[in-house]
């Protein structure tokens, strides 16, 4: 069994059953191996990003998280753990949100699911999708 963290915007793809998913996500996502999983820095993202009338974030954050909670999505919270591991990161990418998301699949020993090419360059397990 895996443990799979989905970036925010495949999380938000995922949870809009989007056609933006390719038929690979779509398989691990489907996969009743792997558990899936979001962090909390990713619904916070979603609270900012909402805020700022973002089309790619148009989604009301609470029926977010219930939503995925009642999918039976596992939620991760951010542990100062976590927030450690991100000085630990080669400086490829600047998003504050996606640094701590890298750390916590690191830390987790999950794999991080995003559809970011700059992500995907980090080392660790993180699978390219789209």
């Amino acid at each position: 069994m895996s443990l799979l963290l989905l970036d925010t915007h495949v999380l938000l793809w995922a949870a809009a059953c989007s056609k933006r998913l390719g038929r690979k996500s779509r398989a691990l996502l489907e996969d009743a191996d792997n558990t899936l999983s979001f962090s909390a820095a990713s619904i916070w993202e979603v609270v900012i990003k909402s805020g700022l009338d973002r089309d790619d974030f148009a989604v009301e954050p609470r029926r977010l998280r219930r939503g995925l909670l009642d999918a039976g999505y596992r939620e991760l919270p951010v542990a100062s753990e976590h927030a450690l591991a991100v000085r630990d990161l080669p400086p490829l990418h600047k998003d504050p949100f996606d640094r701590i998301l890298i750390a916590q699949a690191a830390a987790e020993g999950a794999t991080l699911l995003t559809a970011d090419p700059t992500v995907a360059r980090y080392p660790g397990k993180i699978v390219l999708v789209g």
